[in-house]
């Protein structure tokens, strides 16, 4: 949500902001709405100043004698009440609109994210490790993983398409990769292990932006709930409505969940295999913290997310994200993106984004900085660390071996219970 003082501000700067995002000028109209609210509001403060002054003058005039005055000063309070029910309503009216078309509209991008607008102009920041070579052609995970427990064809037949059943130690590695992140965000790198709910009311929906754009991307109940498209709509809004100490900040909460995505934004993309799923799990991280913070939070959060492909050797370069690629509710974003060798490409595996007080608006989220009487909204930030399937989709292609096997990387092992290689069904 902006702050429509900021557009009363600097009109220009804010046109030009969304500008890059492909948003057409609305800095005119908004401020034309804003002013008439302001003018109702105004007279609003007039009509109830008046009808406290006329009250008293009847008590006044009435005690005179001055029956005649009276009764005039009682005609007009008459009329300035049956005036504010009608003023009452244009300011809920306007208020209302305003804040509509002020939640419709993307956030402002940070002056060091690069123009752009699409994937095809993000740029590159860094490269980290070297992918395989392979004295075979190597398999994409859709072919490979069948023979060692990824049954495509039993999900499809349960849930449709983009469902998938994991089987014996598939499922085990699946399981190994979500503990070892789990445990890895909370012990190494800080963050508070939470349980969040997987059902959301409207508000929380509201407040991360999924609503009301993206509804067709969600999921609902039939009692109107929203099922989580990621842990961060849960964990975000923990702080909903609250007034935070200073002293409490920052605030960083990681959760494994289940996700669910409708896909309506993405038909047709990543139809075969396991990477674009109605259903997957994710270790999400989220931070709350003071404004002067985010930035360094933001670099913080994204090497967090590193850690975990580096411990796993997984190649990966980490993408800036150009304001046209940039989802709705972030002013900067880093994606990693990890080798897969059986594509031949690079593929997102994180996404971590710096929201600033984009979030915080909606939720009404606020600090009180120390040894100051007013508030200030907090920065929020968000990101995956890692997306479950994805990473077990980045294991499979990059541990396969040419007897279709897929070595379990050491530091999963643990969690493995002695398993150390995924065997082919046909080979077992």
């Amino acid at each position: 949500m902006h702050d429509i003082r900021l557009i009363r501000e600097n009109p220009e700067m804010f046109d030009a902001a969304l500008a890059r995002r492909g948003v057409e000028p609305c800095a005119k109209d908004l401020l034309a709405l804003d002013a008439e609210r302001r003018a109702i509001a105004t007279r609003m403060q007039e009509v109830q100043a008046r009808r406290n002054e006329a009250s008293k003058a009847i008590g006044a005039a009435m005690g005179k004698g001055d029956k005649d005055a009276a009764e005039a000063l009682k005609a007009e309070v008459s009329g300035l009440k049956e005036e504010l029910p009608a003023l009452e309503e244009k300011d809920r009216e306007l208020s209302g609109l305003l804040a509509e078309r002020l939640a419709a509209l993307p956030n402002l991008p940070d002056a060091d994210v690069p123009d752009g607008e699409d994937e095809t102009q993000n740029v590159e920041v860094s490269r980290w490790g070297t992918p395989r070579t392979f004295a075979f052609q190597p398999k994409e995970h859709a072919d490979l993983g069948p023979a060692l427990g990824m049954d495509f064809e039993t999900g499809a037949l349960i849930s449709g398409a983009r469902f998938t059943f994991l089987k014996g130690h598939m499922a085990r590695l699946h399981r190994a990769l979500a503990q070892f992140m789990l445990d890895r965000q909370t012990e190494e790198a800080g963050y508070t292990e939470c349980n969040p709910p997987l059902l959301v009311k409207d508000e929380a929906a509201f407040g991360t932006t999924q609503l009301p754009k993206f509804s067709e991307d969600l999921f609902r109940t039939t009692d109107g709930r929203w099922l989580i498209p990621t842990a961060e709509v849960s964990l975000t809004n923990a702080v909903r409505e609250q007034i935070l100490d200073t002293g409490a900040l920052p605030i960083r909460m990681t959760a494994l969940t289940p996700c669910f995505r409708s896909e309506a934004g993405a038909a047709g993309r990543d139809t075969r295999g396991f990477i674009r799923q109605h259903q997957f799990e994710k270790v999400e991280l989220v931070s709350v913290c003071r404004p002067d913070d985010s930035a360094a939070e933001h670099e913080r959060m994204t090497g967090a997310a590193e850690a975990i492909l580096q411990a796993l050797d997984l190649p990966y370069r980490k993408m800036l994200l150009c304001a046209g690629d940039m989802g709705f509710a972030a002013r900067k974003t880093y994606d990693l993106e990890v080798w897969l060798p059986g594509q031949g490409a690079y593929r997102e595996i994180s996404s971590c984004s710096n929201c600033g007080d984009f979030q915080a608006r909606r939720m009404n989220s606020r600090f009180r900085p120390d040894g100051q009487k007013n508030t200030e909204f907090v920065h929020t930030l968000n990101g995956s660390g890692l997306a479950v399937g994805r990473t077990l989709v980045a294991v499979l292609e990059n541990y396969q071996q040419e007897d279709g096997s897929v070595i379990v990387p050491d530091v999963l092992q643990p969690w493995m219970g002695g398993i150390t290689r995924l065997v082919p069904a046909s080979a077992a």
